[in-house]
């Protein structure tokens, strides 16, 4: 196998795994749209990265971390609501980056360069992804249950501030890794779409994680093989995919339902 297709596999598979699963607790909480805003805050360090001939990765991170401790810091001060904070910072990144990113340059923070990942940044990615998977699993449980009551999750001794800040920064490093795999214009739709596939045929919260994860791998591995086979850019071939198996299972549910 070509060795540049073997790296994006791998870094796609872990990228997608991490947001599929991670995706579910979005999903729970009402929350899939906030990696959007997210993500086009990622643009900006995007731009800066290429303009530098830096990792993605290196330029993404710390936009997006600053962006999450900013939401964290803004939601304690104002109660507003976590949709409302995200699109002010959506605003911000897009602006920002309309103002810096070279347009002759651009397609890699737009639409992802996962067929380009060097062997360093796939390195990176697997850590990264192992990461976002122990952080997503010991935070899980906690997270379901201040999402369902927030006063009996702080009765019981759960120190919420602290996880929603921990959640946020997860939602950081998948949005800083989806960069690499569809940029910076969809990778909510890298989250929010496996997730969605799954609840439509999942019978209890186990197979509902385990169908996540499954379809975010299997959206990626279609999409990359689309891309080396017939050029497209991998990123978008990626999401509509996604959409695609997300389509099936609905006729799947009306199906089983019947």
């Amino acid at each position: 196998m070509n060795t540049q297709l073997l790296l994006s596999l791998i870094s796609g598979i872990c990228i997608s795994g991490a947001a599929g699963y991670l995706g579910t607790l979005m999903l729970s909480k009402k929350m899939s749209v906030v990696a959007g805003p997210l993500a086009h805050l990622a643009l900006p360090g995007a731009a800066i990265a290429i303009i530098f001939g830096l990792s993605l990765f290196v330029g993404v991170f710390p936009f997006v971390l600053l962006g999450t401790i900013l939401i964290w810091f803004l939601e304690r001060k104002t109660n507003l609501p976590l949709e409302n904070l995200t699109a002010i910072v959506f605003a911000f990144g897009v602006g920002t980056a309309l103002l810096i990113l070279p347009i002759d340059k651009a397609e890699a923070a737009l639409i992802g360069s996962i067929n380009t990942i060097s062997l360093t940044e796939t390195a990176v990615v697997i850590l990264v992804s192992a990461f976002i998977f122990y952080l997503t699993k010991i935070m899980y449980a906690k997270m379901m249950l201040a999402n369902i009551h927030e006063d009996l999750a702080y009765s019981s001794g759960l120190n919420v501030n602290l996880y929603n800040f921990l959640y946020l920064f997860n939602i950081g490093l998948v949005v800083s890794l989806g960069v690499y795999l569809v940029g910076g214009l969809i990778t909510a739709a890298l989250i929010a779409i496996p997730a969605a596939t799954a609840k439509n045929i999942s019978f209890n919260l186990k197979t509902y994680k385990m169908q996540a994860i499954l379809f975010g791998i299997s959206a990626t591995i279609i999409g990359i093989f689309l891309n080396y086979f017939y050029h497209l850019p991998a990123g978008p071939l990626i999401i509509v995919t996604g959409e695609c198996l997300f389509v099936l299972t609905v006729f799947i549910k009306n199906i089983i339902h019947r």
